[in-house]
């Protein structure tokens, strides 16, 4: 789906270079992610807090990290059996942030500071129609919907869900699109209208018991997912935007802020790169793409960053979700609601 949401991009751009979707939000919140048994709202560290001496053992550990080499980097990493591969400026933030990780456990089971992220996060990335030169006014329509589940806490994706999707506008693939997704004629003809696997997808969301055991966001590849073919496809479908599918992470701004790379280097390919992965499976299948999302969120917590919602729809255009404010939750979710 990459090309597809690079071309969408593009266009947005061409149409209007102040667009809300293409601005740019404040760095995400670079916190240990040392857990909690609370289910309650996440907590963030108040002002206060940061006075902590903590902190300042941690902050000359940083200075010190800062001075350490590749080589050295990756010795010491090894020392502590954690993972060596990738960059310098990623090798330097896994040392970091493991090592503030270790100090806020002692912190917290001495009754200082502690920090708490997501119960489970869902990664989603649609395929869509498509032609190979899509025309002025082109709508998508969702025709695979991927959910990969990951456990914050032990970092292991638990639970996959996937339906394709029979489109209704135009209900013949473009060989183009059969190509590029692997979604084939015979797949979207067998398969439910959105409105139906919405459902199913509702269904399998509080059985997993979603939003109100457990906290959860969305995490997707960019912000096109849920602003453009979720929103374009619920238009076509003639239901609602799902209230719980309103705000997510997106994972490119979340990356880039966090490793400090331009957003030009945030393209899954390039992360996966940067990271030391190879993309697992088939490119452009949904269920695919989303687990190597996956592999990359998990390494993000793994290195210390704490994933947050840091984008949300209002009234059909993105606005970003800045760093300062309280971490917010995707809400319980609930069957869609019809536009007529």
């Amino acid at each position: 789906m990459e090309e597809q949401k690079e071309n969408i991009q593009a266009a947005d751009k061409n149409v209007s270079s102040a667009s809300a979707s293409g601005s740019s939000g404040g760095p995400a919140v670079k916190k240990c992610g040392t857990t909690s048994s609370s289910v309650g709202d996440p907590v963030t560290p108040s002002r206060g807090e940061f006075g902590d001496p903590v902190y300042k053992e941690i902050a000359l550990a940083n200075g010190h990290i800062n001075r350490m080499d590749r080589d050295e980097l990756r010795l010491k990493l090894a020392e502590l059996k954690l993972d060596t591969r990738g960059v310098k400026d990623v090798l330097r933030k896994r040392l970091k942030s493991h090592c503030k990780k270790q100090k806020l456990l002692v912190a917290a089971a001495e009754g200082g500071v502690t920090d708490t992220y997501y119960d489970f996060i869902c990664v989603v990335d649609f395929e869509a129609t498509c032609e190979e030169s899509n025309p002025p006014g082109f709508l998508h329509e969702i025709i695979e919907f991927p959910i990969v589940l990951v456990n914050t806490r032990t970092l292991h994706i638990v639970d996959t869900f996937q339906e394709y999707v029979k489109p209704e506008l135009n209900p013949k693939l473009s060989d183009f699109c059969t190509q590029l997704t692997g979604i084939t004629q015979e797949m979207v003809d067998q398969a439910d209208t959105f409105g139906n696997v919405l459902r199913r997808v509702v269904t399998w969301l509080q059985e997993r018991e979603l939003g109100t055991k457990y906290r959860y966001a969305l995490l997707t590849d960019g912000s096109w997912d849920m602003s453009k073919f979720l929103n374009m496809q619920c238009k076509i479908s003639r239901i609602k935007h799902p209230k719980f599918a309103k705000k997510w992470i997106n994972i490119r701004k979340s990356y880039g802020n966090f490793y400090k790379v331009p957003r030009t280097q945030t393209k899954l390919s390039s992360m996966l790169e940067k990271l030391g992965l190879q993309y697992e499976g088939r490119p452009h299948c949904g269920l695919d793409d989303s687990r190597n999302i996956a592999r990359i969120a998990t390494r993000m917590l793994q290195d210390g960053c704490q994933l947050r919602v840091n984008e949300h729809l209002h009234a059909g255009e993105v606005r970003n979700v800045p760093s300062s404010a309280p971490v917010e939750v995707s809400p319980p979710p609930h069957n869609p609601r019809s536009r007529d």
